[in-house]
């Protein structure tokens, strides 16, 4: 796949189908995943790929619990003001998110990706959007999510064996499967809105009013 493909059209995959994975692929994917920088080489990331469908089941309960705290919280009336202002957008990403909220436990494999002494998550970052890379590369979708961590890092550890105690914290759970929608290049505000020369708020002397790809 052309490496400009790839990345104007890996956008997030939440809703997929139940098939599994083949290993080859998933094995191409993890490797990619390593590839990616690591901030003094110290590589202190470990990744759990959970494709087993019991252990699944617990994760997606975790998982919903963890959105219906989210949906109190931090995303407190987000759906409400999507709905008034007609953000066409904005609602199908919160329909997207609550699918996956309420099929989490029916994907067919989540690795989850841990750290050890990356608190600015320099170095598990890169490697969780290389994974998401190399997958839409095999045509498998996904997403990257954080609420576990967030709301349900203690249970999750303690149904995948996780070591808390030795400094270890999860980073994001990236769900991943054959998606059932379509690839396409996200909207965006066009990137001379977005970005500054030299000194905040002073405009670069060009424009994009288009996407550069295809």
């Amino acid at each position: 796949m052309d490496l400009y493909e790839a990345l104007y059209t890996t956008r997030a995959m939440r809703r997929v189908e139940p098939d599994p994975i083949p290993d080859d692929v998933v094995r191409r994917i993890l490797d990619a995943a390593i590839r990616s920088p690591s901030g003094g080489n110290t590589q202190n990331w470990r990744f759990v790929a959970v494709s087993d469908r019991d252990t699944l089941a617990c994760l997606g309960e975790l998982y919903s619990e963890a959105w219906e705290i989210l949906q109190s919280t931090v995303y407190a009336g987000r759906r409400a003001a999507a709905e008034a202002a007609g953000d066409e957008q904005m609602k199908r990403v919160m329909s997207s998110s609550q699918w996956l909220g309420e099929h989490f436990g029916e994907v067919p494999l989540v690795v989850l990706a841990y750290h050890r002494n990356d608190p600015s998550g320099a170095s598990i970052y890169p490697a969780v959007w290389s994974l998401i890379l190399a997958a839409r590369g095999q045509g498998v979708g996904a997403t990257l999510t954080t609420i576990l961590g967030m709301f349900r890092q203690a249970e999750v550890a303690d149904l995948l064996g996780v070591p808390l105690e030795k400094g270890w914290s999860n980073a994001a759970a990236v769900p991943l499967g054959y998606p059932r929608g379509r690839w396409g290049v996200a909207k965006r505000q066009p990137v001379q809105e977005v970005v500054y020369v030299d000194r905040w708020a002073n405009p670069p002397p060009w424009t994009v009013d288009e996407p550069l790809w295809p």
